[in-house]
């Protein structure tokens, strides 16, 4: 896309890079929102299905300007003309709606598609969601890698109408199928009272702050007849405050509903509230694994002053990361189909191990970085490239794939580690805001990473001497860079082991979707 902007529409490099910065930001930030109004109006049906619509016409809207001449600055004669407001308005709005549509389709089809799968009464049907996170993080992680190369390609080598006529078609195609499936897809009802609950348990928590709460096993619990929620864990145990029933004769009408729902609610509401406020510390731990993963773009620098050859062939710097997909593969077809049968009962690591060996092992991919950096710029100061940033150093870029196998295989284990342990701590009805938790932290991890950036490179750049991060890659110190990344996965990494042990058992709720059925409505229509 960035080349687009560049050639077409004669951006500066830098403003072409703010564009594309704040159009994958707003991709990244939007899909919880979208995950909100999904289980609290709309379903995840209805969000998917509007993201699709809206994708697809910000997809039509990009291909016209490809097609339309006027809807691009002219460039017959130098200087290229700047792009006039119009031009610009068309631009920007497919890119909105794009972002849109794109936050719709990832809040919620991860969560839509498990709707049809999981089956809480099949033996199997815990291994059953192990397998279908491993090998839709796959599949995702496949589909950007082939739009990355192969879409790419041709969009450089035949030209932008026909790149974005396939991207178009490709969208059309994957929107027939979904709407011919949606007479038989499970439909989960969203919970319109969700938002309302919360603030409901904030007001009646602070209201009955005064309150002692009731022993265990206590009838003082208020809960529906029929609920499995007869009485709140002992997680953020302040907001238990909110369901204790003071007086039944003044609390409760006589259809057994609360008076006032602002000063008492259900113990099921305040364990709503409960899975997202505890999960936030072992979520605020994938910011610094994302940021981490994010800084790849420095080892295509990297590679571009490496011998690239391989095998006789010269292979393209931007290729390498490939090897993060690739381990990524491998990894889930050899846990999926040969580790976790050897384990009993076929569990596997849990949830929690996974996430913390991810960010154990890309602490060990982030040293390997800047050890392989630190060999690369000796010798590029022996050969006497310490001017020459596009020199090329007697290495071999492959030095750099062992970083990328290590970087593929914790986010394996990290990533879908994550998804899995939000989906597995919230009730269905709120599978699609837990999905998207782990969509906000990668973009959160993006900001960080491009804070981290300017800082390092600003406050080392100062009084005149080279920055860790100059242009001039054999000037800089991208190996001091790198370890100062490490010290902060290790930080991170003792912060994730404090706030797994604090957290406890992740088997404390196991019967969300077995309460009754007015909290919990399956439309298989």
């Amino acid at each position: 896309m960035i080349l687009y902007l560049l050639q077409e529409y004669h951006f500066e490099p830098a403003t072409a890079a703010i564009v594309i910065f704040l159009w994958s930001a707003f991709t990244n930030f939007l899909p919880i929102f979208c995950a909100f109004l999904s289980d609290c109006w709309l379903g995840r049906f209805s969000v998917v299905a509007l993201g699709t619509v809206i994708h697809l016409v910000g997809l039509v809207v990009l291909w016209l300007t490809a097609i339309i001449r006027h809807a691009r600055p002219q460039c017959d004669i130098e200087p290229c003309a700047n792009p006039t407001g119009s031009q610009l308005l068309i631009l920007f709005s497919s890119l909105i709606l794009m972002a849109l549509g794109a936050a719709g389709i990832r809040s919620c089809t991860l969560a839509f598609t498990a709707d049809q799968i999981n089956n809480p009464e099949n033996s199997r049907n815990e291994s059953t969601m192990k397998s279908f996170f491993n090998w839709y993080y796959v599949s995702v992680g496949l589909s950007v890698t082939i739009s990355m190369t192969f879409i790419v390609y041709i969009q450089v080598k035949t030209g932008w109408i026909v790149g974005f006529g396939i991207s178009t078609g490709l969208m059309s195609f994957s929107a027939i199928l979904f709407f011919l499936g949606s007479s038989i897809y499970i439909k989960v009802k969203p919970n319109k009272s969700l938002f309302a609950g919360f603030a409901q348990v904030i007001a009646a928590a602070w209201k009955n702050r005064h309150l002692p709460l009731p022993p265990k096993n206590s009838d003082l619990w208020y809960f529906h007849n029929g609920s499995n929620f007869v009485q709140p864990t002992d997680k953020v145990r302040f907001l238990n405050k909110a369901c204790i029933l003071k007086n039944k004769e003044k609390d409760l009408d006589s259809d057994g509903m609360p008076t006032d729902p602002w000063s008492m609610c259900t113990v099921r509401q305040v364990e709503e509230l409960k899975a997202i406020i505890k999960v936030l510390p072992i979520w605020s731990t994938g910011i610094i694994f994302a940021t981490t993963i994010s800084q790849q773009s420095f080892s295509v620098v990297q590679a571009g002053t490496m011998n690239r050859e391989v095998f006789h062939m010269d292979i393209p710097s931007t290729n390498f990361s490939a090897c993060i997909i690739l381990t990524l593969t491998i990894w889930v077809a050899i846990y999926d189909r040969i580790l976790l049968p050897l384990f009993p009962k076929g569990r596997g690591l849990s949830v929690k191990q996974r996430l913390g060996f991810g960010i154990a092992i890309s602490c060990l991919a982030t040293a390997v970085a800047a050890w392989v950096e630190r060999k690369r710029r000796d010798e590029a100061i022996r050969e006497g490239f310490i001017d020459n940033p596009k020199g090329v150093v007697n290495m071999s870029a492959v030095w750099l794939v062992p970083q990328y196998c290590l970087y593929g295989l914790a986010e394996g284990l990290n990533i879908i580690g994550q998804i899995e342990f939000y989906y597995s701590q919230f009730p269905k009805a709120m599978s699609s805001i837990a999905v998207s938790l782990c969509t906000f932290g990668i973009g959160v991890g993006n900001l960080v990473g491009s804070l981290i950036v300017k800082v390092v490179k600003d406050g080392t750049g100062k009084g005149g001497k080279a920055s860790w991060l100059a242009s001039n890659i054999n000037m800089g110190h991208y190996d001091y860079y790198y370890a100062l990344l490490l010290v902060l996965n290790l930080a991170n990494l003792l912060c994730f082991l404090a706030f797994s042990v604090a957290y406890g058992s992740t088997q404390d709720i196991k019967n969300w979707d077995q309460d009754f059925t007015s909290e919990q409505e399956i439309d298989d229509k």
